[in-house]
């Protein structure tokens, strides 16, 4: 009976997360019909309807709503409990789920993970790029990256990068034609490159700060992306001036592909932090790549 009913909680726990018996079924490689089949005998062993059905979603009903409280923590600790007897073997191993950004994962994590993932083969790696603000605990991340100063203090943050500053670009032929801009004001009478912000969908306000006094300007311009390669290209290409994380145009500067203005008005702020919450437990694999990620200054 006790092993029964924990094969179908197991499978409950997967359908109710996924909404789906369809996607449920793939997720644990058996059919359809097998789980709707162990899902009604749970019902009926149990005598609680813990699934409400229509022909489009699956959702859990508030007795299994209660029961999803009661079993996740539970199966979680068991999971970090097997994880940490694999470790007693010598072989980290285990599966990691990271939310980040396209700068953050190009520039920092992805190049610092790749000789960790090399050291350690059993260990699994899923990097989610994502420019929006992700709820890692719904998402159901072990840890998110992002700029320090986005990280909610309930959170453990742990600094993987050092301080960043951006800066303020634009290719020889667009300047030759433009005069380059002496303070911020003054882009206001230039095309920029915009960025679109992902999560309100607004455009993004460039920051600049001269004697600790901080000033926002909103550009307007020809084109908006919403992710950086797109605007370093259009930059490189002349169609204006693009607002850029320092680090990933420091090259075309160094080549004259790109001229940089107003660099003493662009001030260094916090770089990215690797963060999770509190009360979440973690395998060792974990703290084995918070190691390899952590900031050595």
């Amino acid at each position: 009976m006790l092993k029964e009913n924990f094969n179908e909680l197991q499978i409950f726990l997967v359908v109710a997360r996924e909404r789906s018996f369809t996607k449920a079924a793939g997720k644990l490689g058996v059919s359809q019909s097998a789980l709707s089949h162990a899902m009604k005998a749970l019902e009926e062993r149990l005598n609680i309807r813990l699934l409400t059905r229509t022909t489009r979603s699956v959702a859990p009903t508030g007795a299994g709503e209660r029961i999803i409280a009661c079993l996740e923590p539970r199966i979680a600790d068991l999971e970090q409990e097997l994880e940490s007897l694999v470790q007693l073997n010598g072989t980290a191993s285990g599966n990691i789920r990271l939310s980040a950004g396209e700068h953050a994962a190009r520039s920092l994590v992805w190049p610092k993970l790749k000789p960790f993932l090399r050291e350690y083969p059993e260990i699994n790696l899923e990097l989610v790029v994502d420019n929006g603000f992700v709820d890692i605990v719904e998402g159901r991340f072990d840890a998110g990256i992002r700029l320090g100063e986005s990280v909610d203090k309930d959170m453990i943050a742990v600094r993987i990068g050092p301080d960043m500053r951006m800066a303020v670009v634009g290719a020889p032929s667009y300047f030759a034609a433009n005069p380059a801009p002496e303070t911020p004001h003054e882009l206001q009478n230039h095309r920029c490159i915009n960025m679109r912000l992902p999560t309100a969908g607004g455009l993004y306000h460039w920051e600049f700060e001269k004697e600790g006094k901080p000033l926002r300007v909103r550009v307007e311009g020809q084109v908006t992306f919403n992710l950086q390669a797109e605007r370093i290209d259009a930059a490189l290409s002349g169609f204006g001036i693009a607002c850029i994380p320092e680090d990933r145009v420091q090259d075309y500067i160094k080549s004259g592909e790109l001229i940089q203005v107003l660099h003493d008005w662009s001030p260094s702020f916090p770089g990215y932090y690797l963060y999770y919450p509190s009360r979440k437990q973690h395998p060792p694999a974990f703290a084995l790549m918070i190691d390899a990620l952590r900031y050595q200054e």
